[in-house]
């Protein structure tokens, strides 16, 4: 792509595409002519109809801990997951926008402001440049409903998001309902005196949050209290209040094996954690492809005994859209495509929308832009 005389980009060409492409509705005769495979594993943009909200059981510890993870054989699957299944062309790029919309576009920096936040904010509503969607065949309704899944911040700096989701000055046809979620309970180590962790979801939540991601203390698991981490997680559940979804971090770089997160995974499922998420994105290892696995399977077994569907958040390190699209791929062959929607699955990050923005670029083009040429906000 040349730029044009005063350094911008020009508009990328249109690639073959029917004018009535959309986002809710792709070309699915267009798609299936050349990657016959891919419709029916569509994972393009379509109304979230679920939304994971579970209730939560009483503690069975007998279930939550009746699981035994084997390291050497979840590992090797979790080594499979990308080499079984590609996703190219076509459905690559149908794949990436349906990935715009699982993004928790994330900013968790000491030197946050509520100017950054406004240009998160920003960057929520209209995440990839409309000449590039126009190039790849969305009309002007299908590229305003394409917005991220959630925008999350510091609990201080919840109203500034509120705000800048609900400005009119924006143009009106971006929709104003993409939810504001709040880290809590004294993040990211949790190690807040419990007053002060609840005090945090009300505030929050007050302040206009309608989703909370709280930390669970890791030192429940690693001293095997099963019982108080339950009771932990159910007054955060409760702190929250009807209506807000609660995703429990567990940060399963520090805790011991996957069997303990296997079993951490079950106990915050029935004490109401309506997703579960990998990290805090600060520990010194983060979102794994095998620890998803694992937690994963511990979703479709609570699903199984309950009825009740939870959703999944990896979070930490997932800087490129080929880490995303291996997320993509993992919950789709463990928990079934239908799952691929922001009421079930969403991916915390924020550097890899411009990766993303990047590769769909490069399907437009043929080129690949720079960096710089996908700004934040």
């Amino acid at each position: 792509m040349q730029p044009n005389g005063r350094g911008r980009p020009s508009v990328p060409p249109p690639i073959a595409a029917p004018a009535t492409a959309n986002v809710a509705a792709p070309a699915a005769a267009n798609v299936a002519a050349r990657h016959p495979e891919a419709v029916d594993d569509d994972p393009t943009p379509r109304p979230a109809t679920a939304r994971a909200d579970n209730p939560g059981t009483p503690l069975d510890l007998d279930w939550a801990l009746d699981v035994r993870v084997n390291r050497s054989a979840v590992e090797r699957r979790a080594a499979t997951l990308t080499t079984r299944r590609s996703v190219k062309a076509d459905a690559q790029t149908q794949w990436l926008l349906r990935a715009v919309t699982l993004l928790d576009l994330t900013t968790l920096s000491g030197d946050d402001t509520p100017g950054r936040v406004h240009r998160l904010c920003a960057k929520a509503r209209r995440p990839v440049r409309r000449d590039l969607l126009a190039a790849l065949g969305l009309d002007d309704a299908a590229a305003d409903a394409l917005t991220t899944g959630a925008v999350c911040v510091y609990h201080n700096l919840v109203a500034p998001a509120v705000e800048a989701l609900s400005r009119t000055s924006f143009p009106t046809t971006i929709p104003t309902t993409i939810p504001v979620c709040a880290v809590s309970t004294g993040f990211p180590a949790g190690q807040s005196p419990m007053a002060t962790r609840l005090a945090e979801i009300r505030a929050s939540v007050e302040a206009g949050a309608n989703e909370i991601d709280i930390v669970i203390g890791r030192s429940h698991v690693l001293l095997g209290d099963w019982a108080g981490l339950y009771d932990e997680v159910r007054a955060f559940k409760d702190a929250c209040g009807p209506g807000i979804l609660m995703k429990s971090i567990l940060a399963t770089g520090d805790l011991g094996t996957l069997t303990d997160v296997a079993v951490a995974s079950r106990v915050c499922l029935m004490a109401g954690s309506d997703f579960i998420k990998t990290s805090t994105g600060k520990e010194a290892v983060n979102a794994t492809l095998p620890v998803g696995l694992v937690m994963a399977r511990q979703i479709r077994a609570y699903a199984e005994r309950t009825g009740t569907v939870a959703g999944l958040k990896p979070a930490g390190g997932i800087a490129t859209a080929k880490d995303i699209l291996a997320w993509m791929i993992l919950v789709r062959e463990e928990l079934g495509p239908e799952h691929l929607t922001p009421g079930t699955f969403r991916i915390g990050a924020s550097s890899a929308l411009a990766d993303i923005e990047r590769q769909l670029w490069h399907r437009a083009t043929g080129r690949y832009a720079a960096r710089h040429q996908m700004p934040l906000g």
